[in-house]
């Protein structure tokens, strides 16, 4: 299964990410090409604890979801909203200069896939405990969501 842990796997998810351009056109959902780098470089540094969403109190874990989504390889639901905290219409970062929100996306998902253990959290708001390989495993499913997304 892809991780982004796998320097092969992230090098072709960051090559994915350098394809999007300010008018890529979405195929469903609402973000534009801006708002998903903006949505990634948040999500990223939540996972990282450089950004903390105030996004309520954790819900009860969902074990079989996180099954589906990290063991499966069953694409992600379409449409879903996001947490406000990593929502750029919401209390998430809003676009500014493309190729700056580019970099930070493309960076702090490199800062993910180096995270150690013990440099990520031990749980996920939606799916409860997460090891390491689960949250390099998100990573790379998440950021993959959005590039198809894109049609990249």
């Amino acid at each position: 299964m892809h991780t982004a842990a796998d320097p092969h796997v992230l090098k072709l998810l960051l090559a994915r990410l350098e394809r999007l351009h300010p008018d890529t056109r979405n195929r469903w959902g609402t973000l534009t090409a801006a708002e998903m780098l903006c949505h990634l470089g948040d999500a990223h540094e939540a996972v990282l604890s450089v950004r903390i969403p105030a996004d309520g109190p954790p819900i009860r874990p969902r074990t079989l979801a996180r099954w589906i989504a990290l063991y499966t390889a069953l694409p992600w639901a379409r449409g879903m909203a996001t947490r406000p905290g990593v929502d750029p219409r919401r209390d998430g970062t809003r676009p500014g200069d493309f190729e700056q929100d580019r970099r930070r996306a493309l960076d702090s998902l490199r800062q993910v896939a180096r995270a150690t253990a013990d440099q990520l959290p031990a749980r996920h708001r939606l799916f409860g405990p997460m090891s390491a390989w689960d949250w390099h495993r998100w990573a790379y499913r998440h950021v993959n969501h959005h590039l198809v997304q894109f049609g990249l």
